[in-house]
């Protein structure tokens, strides 16, 4: 199952180094793709999207199901 997010805050790769470790520690992520460029995050695997977009609030960024 893919689970496709829009993510808000990101401005370098650093956020989306942050951003991408905070996913793939979230049960039940076999894979995370974030792309500063469309601000967007592709999760694959079966979390929970509110566990994923709890994972980025924690992180500093905010995050909505798109």
């Amino acid at each position: 199952m893919k689970t496709k997010l829009q993510v808000t805050g990101m401005s370098c790769m650093h956020c989306v180094g942050a951003v991408t470790k905070a996913l793939q520690q979230v049960p039940g992520v076999d894979q995370a793709e974030v792309s500063l460029e469309d601000k967007q995050a592709v999760v694959t695997g079966s979390a929970d999207p509110e566990a994923l977009i709890a994972a980025i609030k924690e992180e500093g960024f905010a995050a909505e199901v798109i």
